[in-house]
Order: C-alpha cells, then sequence, then structure tokens
C-alpha cells in the first residue's frame, strides 16, 4: 500500500462512536492500522481538544504512542494480536503512572515535570494486552481532594474541562477529562480512579459507561493516592462491553497492594456472556423513589422500561446512611491522605515535593495555583496525625463495617441482585463565584464507603444533558453488575453522541423568545 494510499485511508476511516470490538475487527481485515488509528485520534484531539470546542479534556500526548502503535502493527502481522486490547489506544487519567516520557502531574504545578518511568499494574496490564497509551487526561487537580470549595474538573496545569454536551457546563469530577474525552470519542475508552464519585459522577454527566470496581479487585500502585481505604482505578467507556473488557484486564493481585490479595480469584467472573445478558427474573431496589422532577420523570420511565424487560422492580422503603457518616468519611480522609499522600510523595525522583507540608507551602508560594480556590482540606489533613491516633482508629472500627451492613442487609432482606437509582443530577453550570453548584442527591457514597462495586450506564437526557442510572452490587459482584448494566443498556439505548453545544439554552432559541403581539 502507497503512503498516500494509506493516508487517505486513515483520514477516511471514522473514529466516533466506534467501539473496541470493531476496531479489532478492522484491524484484522486490514482496513486500519494502529498506526491509523493512533493518527486519527491525534486528529480528532487537535480538532475538538485543541481548538474547535477546547475541552481541555487532554493534559498530555505521548510522544511514543506512534512508535509504539507501528511496533503493535508488525507484531499482529508477525504472530496476530497478543491480546483483547492489540493496537487499542486508550488515554488515562494523570494520576496514574505510566512509563512513557510525560509527567504524572495530578494536575498540580507542582508536580509538573514528574517522569517517574514507572507504569502503574493496571497500565501494564493494558500494555500486556496490547493496548497503546495515547496520552494522559485532564482531571480535578489532586483528584478534587485540595479544598472543599475546589472546582470538578479544574487543574492548574490543564485548565477547566468543559462538558461536550454543553460547554458552560461541568464535567463533573474527579475523573473529568477520562470522561469528556471517552463521550467526545477522542480514544477508544480511558482510566479513571474515584474515593467516592469521582468515576460515576462524570460518567454521568458525560453520558458515557463507568465501573467503580469492587475495592481490592485493582492495584493502586502509582497511582497518587487519597485514601487506602476507598481509592481505586477503573474503565471509562462508551459500552458497557468496552467497560468489562479494560477491567478484565486491569484486574489482578499485585503483591505491593495488599488490598489486592484476593483478586486474582475473582478475574474469572469480570468476563461474563454480556450477548445473552437479560434482565428477565431479576430483582432491582429502587432506593431512590421517583419524584416529580425532570429526573424523577426519567427515572419512572427508566422502571417501566426495565419492568417491560423482565426485571421485577422492588421498592425498598428505607435506606438510611448512618448520620455520622459524612463526618466520619471527612475525618478518615483526612488521616489517610496525609499518610498516604507522604508515602507516595517519597517514592518520586528528587526535585519533587516530599511531603503534603511541602505541597501546601508551594501553593502557596504559586499564585495560580490558589487563584480560584484554596487548600483548606491539604491543611486539615496537615493537622493530623499518623494513624494510630485513637480517633482515626474509632472511625475506622465503624466507618465500612456500619456501610457495609446496611447494603448487605438491604441485600439480603428484599433479595435484590442490585440497587438502582440515578447516578446524579444533570450537569451544573459553570460559576466561578459560587463553585460547584451541585443540586440533589448522589449515588456514590455508600458503595464508596463500603469498598463495594458501583456501575454507571447512560439513562438518557434531561433538556439535552444526560443523566446516568446506577447499579451497586455486594463485595465481588462486578460481573454480576456488567450483566445487568449490559441487559439495562440495551433496553433503554440512551447513549447519544454529544454535539458540543455553546450552552443548554441554545437548543431552546425560540422558546426564549418573546411571541410577537397579535395586531
Amino acid at each position: 500500500m502507497t503512503a498516500m494510499a494509506a493516508s487517505t485511508m486513515a483520514v477516511a476511516y471514522e473514529i466516533a462512536e466506534k467501539d473496541i470490538a470493531t476496531l479489532q475487527a478492522d484491524m484484522a481485515a486490514g482496513r486500519i492500522t494502529a498506526v491509523e488509528l493512533v493518527k486519527a485520534y491525534e486528529a480528532r484531539i487537535a480538532r475538538i481538544d485543541g481548538s474547535g470546542p477546547r475541552l481541555n479534556s487532554i493534559i498530555a500526548l505521548n510522544p511514543r504512542a506512534i512508535q509504539d502503535a507501528a511496533a503493535l502493527d508488525v507484531e499482529r502481522k508477525a504472530r496476530g494480536p497478543r491480546g483483547p486490547l492489540h493496537g487499542i489506544p486508550l488515554l488515562v487519567k494523570d494520576n496514574i503512572e505510566t512509563a512513557d516520557p510525560i509527567p504524572t502531574t495530578a494536575g498540580s504545578l507542582a508536580l509538573a515535570g514528574n517522569i517517574t518511568g514507572r507504569d502503574a499494574p493496571v497500565v501494564a496490564r493494558l500494555r500486556a494486552a496490547g493496548a497503546i497509551i495515547l496520552g494522559k487526561t485532564n482531571l480535578s487537580e489532586w483528584a478534587n481532594i485540595r479544598s472543599n470549595q475546589s472546582f470538578s474538573g479544574w487543574s492548574g496545569v490543564g485548565g477547566l474541562v468543559k462538558n461536550p454536551y454543553s460547554l458552560d457546563r461541568s464535567a463533573c469530577g474527579s475523573s473529568a477529562g477520562s470522561a469528556a474525552a471517552v463521550a467526545a470519542s477522542l480514544a477508544a475508552a480511558a482510566l479513571g480512579t474515584e474515593t467516592n464519585g469521582s468515576l460515576v459522577c462524570p460518567a454521568s454527566f458525560n453520558g458515557i459507561v463507568a465501573l467503580k470496581p469492587s475495592l481490592g479487585l485493582v492495584s493502586r500502585t502509582h497511582i497518587v493516592p487519597i485514601s487506602h481505604n476507598q481509592d481505586t482505578a477503573g474503565p471509562m467507556a462508551r459500552s458497557v462491553s468496552d467497560a468489562a473488557l479494560l477491567v478484565s484486564v486491569m484486574a489482578g493481585s499485585d503483591a505491593t497492594d495488599p488490598a489486592t490479595g484476593d483478586a486474582d480469584s475473582h478475574r474469572r467472573q469480570l468476563s461474563p456472556d454480556l450477548a445473552s445478558a437479560s434482565l428477565r427474573g431479576k430483582r432491582l431496589g429502587v432506593i431512590v423513589p421517583p419524584d416529580a422532577t425532570d429526573v424523577g420523570r426519567l427515572f419512572a420511565s427508566t422502571l417501566a422500561r426495565l419492568q417491560a424487560a423482565g426485571a421485577e422492580i422492588v421498592q425498598i422503603p428505607e435506606f438510611k446512611r448512618p448520620p455520622e457518616s459524612g463526618s466520619d468519611e471527612t475525618l478518615l480522609l483526612e488521616f489517610d491522605l496525609k499518610h498516604d499522600l507522604n508515602a507516595y510523595l517519597a517514592t518520586l525522583p528528587p526535585g519533587r515535593p516530599k511531603t503534603l507540608a511541602d505541597l501546601i507551602q508551594f501553593n502557596r508560594d504559586s499564585p495560580r495555583e490558589l487563584e480560584l480556590f484554596g487548600q483548606d482540606f491539604f491543611e486539615a489533613a496537615e493537622a493530623r496525625g499518623d494513624l494510630s491516633t485513637p480517633q482515626y482508629q474509632e472511625v475506622l472500627a465503624r466507618l465500612k463495617p456500619s456501610m457495609q451492613a446496611l447494603l448487605d442487609s438491604t441485600f439480603a432482606q428484599f433479595h435484590v441482585d442490585a440497587l438502582i437509582l440515578p447516578t446524579a443530577p444533570p450537569a451544573f453550570r459553570i460559576d466561578l463565584v459560587r463553585g460547584d453548584n451541585r443540586t440533589g442527591g448522589s449515588s456514590a457514597g455508600a458503595p464508596a464507603i463500603a469498598g463495594y462495586p458501583h456501575l454507571t450506564v447512560p439513562m438518557g437526557q434531561v433538556k439535552g444533558m444526560p443523566v446516568g442510572l446506577s447499579l451497586i452490587g455486594p463485595q465481588w459482584s462486578d460481573g454480576t453488575l456488567l450483566l445487568l448494566g449490559s441487559a439495562a443498556a440495551k433496553s433503554l439505548s440512551a447513549r447519544r453522541a454529544p454535539l458540543f453545544r455553546r450552552s443548554v439554552e441554545s437548543g431552546f432559541a425560540n422558546a426564549l423568545d418573546p411571541i410577537p403581539h397579535a395586531h
């Protein structure tokens, strides 16, 4: 094939909305190569992220991506694909280390130039399956933990991520860049992380699928930490099948992360037969009943469709988190952040901050870092003692067990396969004066604290803005949730590509004009 013919193929190949199975089939058939695929995504990134809508979802592109793709093309020709992700370009949230010559910054100027030369085990597993690391995505700086007044999706390094469905609205956080990039088809899929809501909220706001895995299913080594009690990485994709494929590769025990000791024994259930997924005979527990809001009406129609697909909808009359869980979680995260971040920073190359105290001082000396909001959470964490402090031990002994008991008793009493509710309200408008204007509840807290799996799939839209449907299951029920989510997604068919509108109001321009007076 001539260079001109190859170039024409790359230009003609449409990557938008294509899933991994289609990309693999097209590479196997010779319709596209991994090199051409990388170039096509890079061109789309330049057109949509770097100019045009300017989503600010990408912090850095991997300069080795073309080289890696070329090697994989040669390998495919010589020996066939090495794994299910052979030649598939993925994006990685910029708090997850990769061995590429690009820094891992957590969005902070304090880590600009922080090239560690290390692959996080989750990244190493993806590479072993043939994935190409296309680049790093923007995020809420320090995964939204620096301040209680932080702006979701903003970082000192990357600026503010915009929502591709309405550019004046939030992409949520902290995995904002990964969600917006996947929604806009800037990669086949992406990695995000969550401590409480940072995978599922951005996925809901951006109309995609995300799985927060069971705590301990996926290694956290070489990922910038907040809390070893709640942190996990997870896949973000446009389909349940792609999310399932990624997590089946990512999962596994890691000797350097004790929480993953049982992960290998649970990997097999992560590859269910999604093609045969069905809701028939499945019991889904509703813990937040539909109300008279737009989201409530959407949820009510969703329940009717799930019921028509064979699910039994079970009303849960009472599901209340322990009243002290919010303050307990805040305290636990403050202690964990100081301990875990200090341990992580100590492993970085010379010239980087080595402690949380160093970061606090760096921010004080860096006007851009504190221009929009402060670092009150950092300062509160720095004032805490070590993990042997009795106050921490008391909270540790009651917080997670009480949340697990609430969930376990609900699953057992009502014999439900999963709990369901809207993931989050539609994306709020970006407001630099009032900050994150969140209204309505969130589905993330209980499974985040308990360490249980949480899947969100597109449920529909409210005035053109996506809303997700959450499915929450017991520990290690990730495979079951993927089956249920796949069946639900098929029955709802709610995924819609973004239109990159300037605002929601631009879609209702005529309705905003007065009716001319009749004469």
